[in-house]
């Protein structure tokens, strides 16, 4: 219980972070801005031509009488445009992190400059960052489908399906979340994601804390347009304390250190030539 409400403290920690440094929350805000433009265009010329691409889906109907043609095409046209909608929820904030990594990369780092201790930034060109980002992405978007696959499963069982199949459906997301948006400030930490993941899922209700109630909030775009700066801000302060600058550094001196040198095998002493006595000092 103390980790879950640390974890909301951190939320808005950081939404106060960014209310303090107005110009750094108008300059977050705006992947943000630029990927729900992008998914509202995408998301309308679906709908227009949701109509048309259910009539190609199903020739067969030309010939059936009314209402029914009109019943199924317009039901597989809401099924298209339903599950656009879905994939856009499911995707915007990995999409919104993938296009505003270099500005969350800029915010993560004045962040810990405000707060003292700021990690050295890895030396890793901007091309291979979104290289890494889009790969992390895509691994992170597998595990929740991986998870998502389950649940719908569960959801088929009475009573739980209706109950308790909602709830951990937001926690996994609301952790996996929270996995995208520290995953800016634990690079600069030099921790990859595997370790990143294993951070958070050993204080879970850390995790849980901070990126449940973010889920909520994002099923309102606008809401993620504004709150994202605050998230990034606050998943920077979460992960100072996780892995605190230096700590990283530290552990490889360490394993460095504590693993045994090569030792170069010494060449045995040469031997006398039969017949010859040894020579003596």
């Amino acid at each position: 219980m103390r980790d879950l409400v640390a974890g909301m403290k951190y939320l808005v920690e950081g939404q106060k972070w960014v209310g303090r440094h107005g110009r750094w929350w108008g300059f977050g805000m705006l992947p943000a801005l630029l990927a729900l433009i992008g998914y509202a265009v995408a998301l309308a010329f679906l709908g227009a031509w949701s109509v048309d691409l259910a009539g190609w889906a199903t020739p067969f109907a030309d010939h059936w009488g009314s209402p029914w043609r009109g019943l199924l095409r317009d039901a597989l046209a809401a099924i298209v445009f339903g599950g656009g909608l879905l994939f856009a929820l499911l995707t915007f904030t990995a999409v919104t992190l993938l296009v505003g990594q270099p500005f969350y990369e800029a915010l993560c780092a004045k962040v810990d400059e405000t707060e003292g201790g700021a990690p050295a930034p890895p030396d890793t060109p901007l091309w291979r960052e979104l290289l890494i980002a889009v790969r992390e992405s895509v691994s992170v978007l597998a595990r929740v489908a991986a998870f998502g696959v389950v649940l719908f499963a569960c959801g088929f069982v009475p009573l739980v399906g209706q109950t308790v199949v909602p709830v951990l459906g937001f926690l996994v997301s609301g952790f996996f979340l929270t996995v995208e948006l520290t995953a800016v400030a634990l690079q600069r930490r030099r921790v990859p994601q595997p370790e990143r993941i294993r951070l958070l899922r050993a204080r879970l209700g850390l995790a849980l804390g901070f990126g449940t109630p973010l889920v909520l909030a994002f099923l309102v775009p606008l809401v993620t347009v504004l709150a994202m700066p605050g998230a990034v801000a606050g998943a920077t302060l979460l992960a100072r304390d996780l892995v605190p600058a230096g700590a990283q550094e530290a552990a490889e001196e360490d394993e460095e250190e504590s693993t045994p040198a090569l030792r170069t095998p010494t060449a045995p002493a040469a031997r006398p030539a039969p017949g010859n006595p040894p020579a003596t000092p």
